[in-house]
């Protein structure tokens, strides 16, 4: 969902050079999920980008994929998105088997 929103809410403003890493996913006591997401961009122009002009474009993102998920999973959901820039991240194996994807050399 979070994706999803990055690519509706940017349109050309962001190639693809961006993925998500899910770091932690919680089920907590009251019943509601707590899910901490990062934004990997390769450059410090797309982090802000996404962050947009008073941190307002990363508020809406995080906004629209809570109502997403929630609707998905019935449940309240806290969702805590945060920007990195990472360059060469789409060089790193271990990004695409998070995505459950396969390295092919």
């Amino acid at each position: 969902m979070t994706r999803e929103q990055l690519y509706l809410q940017l349109h050309a403003e962001l190639p693809y050079a961006s993925t998500i890493e899910t770091e932690q996913y919680i089920e907590r006591q009251d019943g509601s999920l707590e899910i901490h997401q990062q934004i990997l961009v390769e450059r410090p122009t797309q982090r802000a980008i996404v962050l947009g002009k008073g941190g307002v474009r990363i508020k809406e993102i995080g906004a629209r994929s809570r109502i997403e998920l929630a609707s998905i999973t019935g449940k309240p959901v806290h969702l805590y998105l945060h920007v990195k820039v990472k360059p060469g991240w789409d060089e790193d194996r271990e990004v695409y088997r998070d995505m459950g994807l396969d390295w092919v050399d």
